[in-house]
């Protein structure tokens, strides 16, 4: 099977220097003697390379033979361990073709590579954090947040604490891509919150997670600078641990840092910076902070920050002032004052007025002038005498056992001490900062180590270095990767172990590389850390005597691997990494490492009157560790409650690298005890220790691993430099990784899949029986069989087999060959048929043709015959037209000559009459001319008279106005005119401007009022339209109503004008509105006797009838206030709430208070709109008015009860008066409807229990829709007790009874789940705003003065209470209607969340183009029957939306309200599935699409049914995605053709669903260069471009409130089966 590995067209490797590697295609094989064949091959430059090989050597893998390509569909694959051929150049050409089509993660395995953009990308937003929460790693693209989410679900799943590594060189993103990792981690919510997988934004965020996002400014501004590199270089390591509890919540953090560079403090290369906080300081601080502390915007005036040249500063696009507020936020975040923050400023401020202090050479020694400005501020900040400063820095004291030496020092020995005292306070500030973040991250008292059970810890660590000059620094971190490496290849070969015995498998040790010997030469008793500190704590230690040792130690034969010597000079060692060798310059090591700080001034900075500084050291000295530091399970007492706490051993201490190295080992309080010579650490020795604790730490966690890839030196944004990306791979163990994988057997396939792949390498007499009896391994043993001879290329496992090395290629030929044959059979068959079919369909043709042919050839003969009998003929007819043509041609000659003749001579006449006609005309000009000029002359002659005439008047006039004008009291005239004329304008401008704004108020009230009378003539027309509809039948009972309607309204127009005369305080106003009025209610005549067009309705009728009776007893009243107020007062009428006909009279009667025969001044307090008094006492002056009404009233009353308003009782009460106005003797109702509503335990048991628990909610239905009042009838019955309760003034105990009812209503909703709730709520909903709606009249009559009480049974209660009382009901209502909304809209959309993927994205309902995730395998499928169904289809989604819609219809919700339901649930359909296949991994195919684009248009059909064409707007997005994954994709002009159809998508996600595009059998996968052309199509900082629509989370959107109903009268129907006597009983009275 191997010898056709190397067969013409395969696609080769070949290094190059430039690209690293180039690509080449075999051209030739041809064979030689034996087994010795040659291969041609032409790289893509056109050279052509030959090899000699043997096939033996091609089997065993032996020789000098190029690498394989892999097939173009996986040159793109998002996990190199899928690649068919695992080898160097493969790994860089995927993830370059990867880096083009912007894609900057690439999975390895275990292992996440992510290259850095170098620009801001739309890919860590909201929406991808939620998108990745919860998701399995290999369901989506390659990402940061996938393997957040991988740590936090093992975490989660096996209580395991996690690491997470980030490591790369300088500039290639660690810092942001650990910051990336932390907010997810801060943003996702335990499993079992409720509040949805992850948070929205940060004010979700617990202070906690707040305070360890906040320590990322924080520690960036304080241990971050600008490189050459890396605008924001990490010049420390940081390990941050964050603790969650047992519930998965996070508790509390804790941050070790590792290794800071302290030389950027007092030297900065060119074109880099010192750290970011000094030039924050200098940008950001206040002007008089700024200039308190000595500093200036211009930074070129401090030493310690001019030095990397102009270039330095600013970084482009980076706002130092912007930055330094954002530090203050998170210093106050953390839990820093804003004092100790200024406390901590000012400390700066002293290091850079110290790199300013003045250093002059006399000689030999040094000096520092006395009144140097930057000595006196640098010491006043600091707090130490200035004399003392200056005195030990230059000068320094040897002790010996007798006696103290003070000696001077030179120039740069004393700048190196004033340095060395700089970094010392800069790291003990350091140290404080991280001390302080780790003690607000640790919760009150420590309390997070207590509670934690668990962690995830990032790493951000520094990736290998290799400089042109690798010094002290260069050498740790290299040791750190070192000691990295050696675990990842550790882990990396227990995972394959792992695999390997899991799955039972025959396998041998697999050999890679270890580093120990490199870490034994540098960590060993006589390594180089050892060596290097025997050598500091020499007095007399010197970097040339270091040297010495080491190439005594370690140059021997046992080390020649590891550690060499070079060939010239020696002043170098270099040490042969993982990576590559590095040579390390000597000098400097020795003072690096013992980084000493005289003890004079530490002893000075001891004594300091500067608390803060204090403060700061102790913090700083306190936490340093000796090298020799506990167990790392043991954690640090500083970062926990309690020290024998159980938990405090669950959560492993890293380990703190103390950056304070020189006084560590004396007391925090005075530096140094008396007598105490104790060892003082070295910076190696330090580091090593704690490098040691991290190594234990994650020895115990399961790791996982990110590298970062920085792709060019230049930071240019999406190019590509091979050779260094090929260098960092080989640095950061991917390679590794990938050569101890293809060790052992790197391809692994379970069995189902193997068989759904290569299922058609054997015959299908084989595979067919075995499928259907579901024999997969027989099969896979017969599939491996016949195609891979040698049994050594691949094991079967219990669940996978397992490959070596390149035989998945290898099947993948044999798996297209196999496939080409197959279709070349069928095409043979395919064209044998077609060419039949042609054949016979020839041979039909000709035969035709022949006929036709035949046919022709006749057609002519006898053309022939005709044509030369007609030749005869047209002889003769041309002669004679030639000779009649020659005949008419002389002819027409001589008559051309005559007229030639005659011509000229009339011309000649012309020219004779035009020259006499000219010369007349000539002679009438010239005269008219001089006749002319004469008058001009004589004209201005006149003028110039006149002139001189009028200047001589004007002269005397001049003179005289001259002489008026010197007169003074012609100017006093003159001036009192003016301002009398002034005081008058402005008195009519007032009056003007006062009128005008009168009139403003009186149209704007014309308009308010006229507004209102048409809704309410819109309404009453409405109701009128509605009413005339249902009187067909009954004509004659129909005409006798029109006709008792006609009359009462004719004498309401008589009662209404004999008031109308005698109101004589009626103001214009109110006749326009009363004119008004009157023509609403003619129009409303109109529409009353305008023919019936629906059936009989017998509850509309009745409706009908009670309206009569209502405008009967209108009447009656108008008639009696008519008789009581003759002669009275004139105040302006009151309207009453519920009869909205009286509103319509042009001058209704006012009724005060229920007393309308009292006089005016005995009328005291509100309107009573609840009064029955004004019944009962009816004067008997008005019963000649209504005498012939009431037997017909009576009558009607006692056959069709109604359904009484609030405001009056009722017509069924007027039969109870004599003709004399007197009451018969009857029992009165009120006293027992004041004892049923004083009964509250009944009444409360009835309602809440009865009325509200125990009701049978009418299902929904439009066939046979209930009426209105069974469904609104538990508002009704609210709504009237609580208008008896106000009726009689029971204020307090309707405030109960109103909060008892709000309360059981909210309970009683959301005690529903899932799509239960979704009836109730909306039945409630309808409910609750008919209660919110009578609430809304209540309010409009109060600010009316209408209110409640009047009866004489009734109570005394306080206007404010009541005010209060409704201002409060309507603001709980209002709340308990979107509460109710909230809850079941909730629901609906939480039940939505879980059917909508699997009913739209995965459901096929579309036969014939079905596919499996793959893509592929429907044979496979169908006769395995595997093609398993979604839970859900997209009939389960459309019977959501439609029992929502039926529900909020049957139960007469607004048409607002419905809309914005369908609206809200349609956008998060789009929105979701969009999103979730724009994330999904091989579902971005054609046939996916085809069948997505099914289920889109089952919805917009829903739409479109049920009057919403809109609601398929919401679908949009994922329309055009469908769309784009159906269009061809092959060239440029494809690209375009994309961009106009799929106008609504970005860039972003058109690039994102091309780069998804799951390539099926037989189809050609997208070409690189067209991915290329679409991702640059991406524009940089685009902030419209969005990867992810904004998530349409299960919270729901905001509730528009519709307006309130119309409220007219309060039904007292009670369903027969509900058991509340006693609210049955008082509505039987009410009514």
């Amino acid at each position: 099977m191997s010898d056709n590995i190397y067969s013409k067209g395969t696609g080769v490797w070949f290094p190059d220097k430039e690209q690293g590697w180039i690509s080449a295609e075999v051209t030739a094989v041809t064979p030689a003697e034996g087994e010795s064949i040659k291969l041609t091959f032409v790289d893509e430059r056109g050279k052509a390379i030959e090899i000699n090989t043997k096939l033996s050597d091609i089997r065993d893998g032996k020789g000098d033979l190029p690498p394989l390509r892999n097939p173009p569909l996986l040159e793109t694959a998002d996990d190199l361990a899928t690649l068919s051929h695992l080898n160097e150049p493969s790994v860089l050409h995927t993830i370059r073709n990867r880096y083009a089509q912007h894609s900057i993660y690439t999975y390895s395995g275990i292992v996440l590579i992510a290259v850095n953009p170098f620009q801001r990308v739309a890919m860590y937003g909201p929406e991808i954090i939620q998108a990745y929460s919860g998701r399995k790693k290999e369901e989506l693209e390659p990402h940061l947040f996938a393997i957040a989410e991988d740590a936090y679900t093992r975490m989660q799943h096996d209580g395991e604490g996690q690491t997470i590594i980030v490591s790369g060189e300088s500039g290639a993103g660690k810092t942001e891509s650990a910051k990336l990792i932390m907010r997810f981690l801060a943003s996702v919510n335990p499993p079992d919150s409720a509040k949805g997988r992850t948070k929205l934004s940060l004010d979700e965020s617990s202070e906690v997670e707040r305070q360890i996002l906040a320590t990322n400014p924080i520690l960036e501004a304080f241990g971050n600078a600008k490189t050459t590199r890396n605008d924001n270089s990490s010049r420390f390591g940081k390990y941050i641990q964050i603790l969650f509890d047992g519930k998965q919540q996070i508790v509390g953090a804790r941050i070790r840092t590792y290794l800071l560079e302290r030389s950027r403090l007092n030297y900065q290369p060119e074109i880099e910076r010192n750290y970011h906080i000094f030039y924050q300081l200098c940008a950001g601080a206040p002007l008089k902070e700024r200039k308190d502390l000595g500093l200036d915007i211009d930074i070129t005036k401090f030493h310690y920050l001019r030095q990397g040249g102009p270039n330095s500063t600013p970084i482009p696009g980076v706002d130092d002032a912007e930055e330094f507020r954002a530090t203050q936020t998170a210093l106050s975040t953390v839990g820093i004052s804003v004092e100790k923050q200024w406390a901590v400023f000012k400390l700066l401020a002293a290091l850079l007025h110290l790199g300013n202090i003045k250093i002059t050479q006399s000689r030999t020694d040094a000096m520092i002038a006395d009144d140097d400005p930057a000595l006196l501020l640098a010491t006043r900040f600091l707090g130490i005498p200035v004399a003392d400063f200056r005195k030990w820095t230059v000068k320094k004291q040897i002790t010996t056992r007798s006696e103290k030496i003070v000696t001077s020092l030179s120039g740069p020995q004393a700048s190196i001490v004033r340095d060395s005292v700089a970094k010392f306070i800069y790291a003990c500030i350091f140290e404080w900062l991280v001390a302080i973040v780790n003690e607000s991250l640790a919760g009150e008292n420590g309390e997070a180590a207590t509670k934690a059970e668990m962690f995830i810890g990032v790493l951000d660590i520094y990736g290998f270095e290799h400089f042109a000059k690798n010094s002290f620094e260069q050498f740790c971190i290299n040791y750190a990767n070192e000691k990295l490496q050696q675990e990842f290849n550790a882990h990396v070969f227990k995972l394959e172990q792992e695999e390997y015995v899991k799955e039972k498998i025959n396998w041998t040790f697999i050999d890679f590389s270890d580093n120990q010997p490199c870490i034994n030469v540098i960590e060993g008793k006589l390594g180089v850390l050892s060596l290097l500190d025997e050598e500091s704590r020499l007095p007399s230690g010197t970097d040339a005597s270091f040297l010495t040792k080491l190439y005594a130690q370690l140059a021997k034969p046992a080390n020649k691997d590891v550690f060499k010597k070079p060939r010239f000079g020696n002043t170098s060692f270099t040490i042969a990494h993982y990576a590559l060798d590095v040579t390390y310059e000597a000098e400097g090591f020795i003072e690096k490492n013992r980084d000493t700080v005289p003890d004079e001034h530490l002893d000075l900075l001891a004594s300091t009157k500067n608390a803060f500084l204090k403060e700061v050291l102790d913090a700083a000295l306190a936490s340093t560790k000796p090298p020799e530091s506990p167990h790392p399970a043991s954690p640090a007492a500083s970062d926990s409650g309690s020290g024998g706490s159980r938990r405090s051993s669950v959560i492993p201490d890293p380990g703190r690298l103390s950056m304070v190295t020189s006084g560590s080992s004396t007391p925090a309080g005075g530096l140094r005890r008396p007598g105490a010579t104790a060892r003082k650490p070295t910076l190696g020795s330090i580091f090593k220790g704690s490098l040691i604790n991290l190594m234990d730490t994650l020895s115990v966690t399961n790791v996982h691993y990110i590298r970062c890839i920085k792709p060019n030196e230049q930071k240019r944004a999406w190019e590509f430099a091979p050779q260094q990306v090929l260098g960092q791979l080989r640095a950061c163990g991917v390679l590794e990784t990938i050569r101890i994988s293809c060790a052992g057997y790197p391809s692994r396939w379970k069995y189902e899949e193997f068989v759904e792949r290569y299922y058609m390498l054997v015959k299908s007499a084989t595979w067919s029986p075995m499928i259907k009896a579901m024999e997969i391994k027989p099969l896979c043993s017969e599939i491996l069989k016949a195609s891979i001879p040698d049994e050594s290329k691949y094991q079967a496992g219990l669940t996978k087999i397992f490959f070596r090395a390149g035989i998945l290629a290898s099947l993948e030929s044999l798996r297209t060959h196999q496939l080409n044959s197959m279709v070349v059979m069928v095409q043979k068959n395919m064209r044998r048929k077609m060419a039949v079919k042609r054949y016979q369909e020839m041979r039909k043709a000709a035969i035709k043709i022949q006929t036709w042919w035949r046919q022709v050839m006749a057609k002519q003969f006898v053309q022939k015959i005709r044509k030369e009998a007609i030749a005869r003929r047209l002889q003769c007819i041309i002669r004679t037209f030639v000779q009649r043509k020659r005949f008419l041609l002389v002819r027409k000659s001589i008559i051309g000559i005559q007229s030639c003749f005659r011509g000229a001579r009339a011309r000649k006449e012309y020219k004779e009459n035009r020259i006499n006609s000219a010369a007349t005309l000539l002679q009438s000009l010239s005269r008219g001319i001089l006749s002319r000029r004469r008058f001009k002359t004589d004209v201005g002659h006149v003028v110039w008279m006149q002139s001189c005439l009028r200047r001589r008047i004007a002269k005397k006039q001049l003179k005289a106005l001259k002489e008026e004008a010197r007169s003074a009291s012609k100017l006093k005239e003159i001036s009192y005119r003016l301002e009398n004329k002034v005081v008058e304008l402005t008195q009519t401008l007032q009056k003007r401007t006062a009128e005008k704004k009168e009139l403003q108020i009186r149209l704007g009230d014309l308009e308010i009022q006229l507004q209102s009378w048409m809704s309410k003539y819109e309404d009453s027309d409405n109701k009128a339209k509605q009413l005339s509809g249902d009187l067909q039948a009954e004509s004659a009972e129909r005409t006798r109503l029109l006709a008792e309607k006609q009359d009462l309204e004719r004498q309401v127009n008589e009662a209404t004008g004999r008031v109308a005369e005698k109101d004589e305080l009626i103001q214009k106003l109110s006749d326009e509105l009363s004119r008004q009025a009157v023509e609403l209610e003619n129009k409303q005549k109109v529409q009353a006797q305008t023919p019936s067009r629906v059936t009989e309705d017998t509850s509309l009728i009745s409706s009908l009838k009670n309206e009569i009776n209502s405008l009967r007893e209108q009447l009656n009243r108008a008639n009696t206030l008519n008789s009581l107020t003759r002669g009275g007062r004139g105040d302006p009428p009151l309207s009453p709430t519920f009869v909205p006909a009286l509103r319509g009279v042009e001058n209704p009667s006012p009724l005060i208070n229920g007393a309308a025969a009292l006089p005016a001044h005995e009328v005291k307090g509100h309107y009573r709109r609840h009064s029955t008094t004004g019944v009962y006492t009816l004067d008997s002056s008005a019963d000649r008015d209504i005498a012939d009404t009431f037997p017909a009233t009576a009558t009607r009353a006692q056959f069709n009860p109604r359904a009484v308003s609030m405001a009056y009782p009722g017509a069924d009460s007027l039969h109870r008066f004599k003709p004399h106005g007197l009451p018969d003797i009857y029992d009165d109702p009120v006293h027992e409807k004041i004892r049923l509503l004083e009964d509250s335990k009944r009444l409360d048991q009835d309602v809440l229990e009865g009325l509200i628990k125990g009701l049978k909610i009418p299902e929904p239905s439009l066939s046979n829709a209930s009426p209105m009042k069974e469904i609104l009838f538990p508002a009704n019955l609210i709504c009237l007790v609580t208008n008896e309760m106000w009726k009689y003034g029971m204020i307090a105990e309707s405030e109960r009874f109103l909060a008892s009812i709000m309360q059981t209503i909210q309970s009683h909703v959301m005690s529903f789940n899932g799509e239960a709730a979704i009836v109730p709520g909306i039945f409630w909903l309808s409910n609750v705003h008919e209660m919110l709606s009578y609430i809304h009249v209540a309010e409009a009559d109060m600010l009316q003065g209408i209110g409640p009480g009047g009866d004489p049974a009734g109570r005394e209660f306080d206007w404010g209470d009541y005010e209060r009382l409704v201002s409060v009901v309507k603001h709980d209502l209002d709340s308990l209607e979107y509460n109710i909304y909230h809850t079941w809209m909730l629901e609906t959309k939480k039940r939505l969340a879980k059917i909508v993927i699997p009913a739209l994205i995965e459901s096929q309902s579309l036969p014939g183009f079905t596919s499996s995730d793959g893509g592929g395998g429907r044979l496979f499928n169908r006769l395995l029957n595997t093609n398993s169904t979604p839970a859900f289809s997209v009939d389960d989604v459309l019977n959501l939306l439609s029992k929502v819609w039926k529900s909020l219809k049957s139960y007469y919700v607004e048409e607002s309200v419905v809309h914005q339901v369908i609206i809200e649930l349609l956008r998060m359909i789009g929105t979701t599935s969009f999103n979730d296949l724009l994330m999904r991994r091989n579902f971005c195919s054609w046939k996916r699409a085809m069948q997505i684009q099914y289920n889109i248009t089952r919805v917009e059909e829903w739409c479109k049914a049920h009057d919403l064409p809109e609601g398929g707007l919401q679908l949009e997005y994922l329309t055009q995605a469908t769309k784009l994954l159906q269009l061809k994709k092959a060239t440029r002009s494809d690209i375009e053709i994309i961009y106009d159809v799929c106008w609504m998508l970005s860039p972003s996600q058109i690039q994102r669903m091309c780069t998804n595009y799951f390539v099926a059998d037989y189809e050609h996968p997208i070409s690189p260069e067209i991915l290329r052309i679409v991702a640059s199509r991406v524009q940089p900082n685009d902030r419209n471009d969005h990867l992810l629509l904004p998530p349409e989370t299960e919270d729901v959107g905001p509730y528009e409130l519709p307006l309130p109903r119309e409220i007219q009268i309060l039904e007292t129907y009670v369903p027969a089966y509900l058991n509340v006597s006693h609210l049955r009983r008082l509505a039987a009275l009410v009514s």
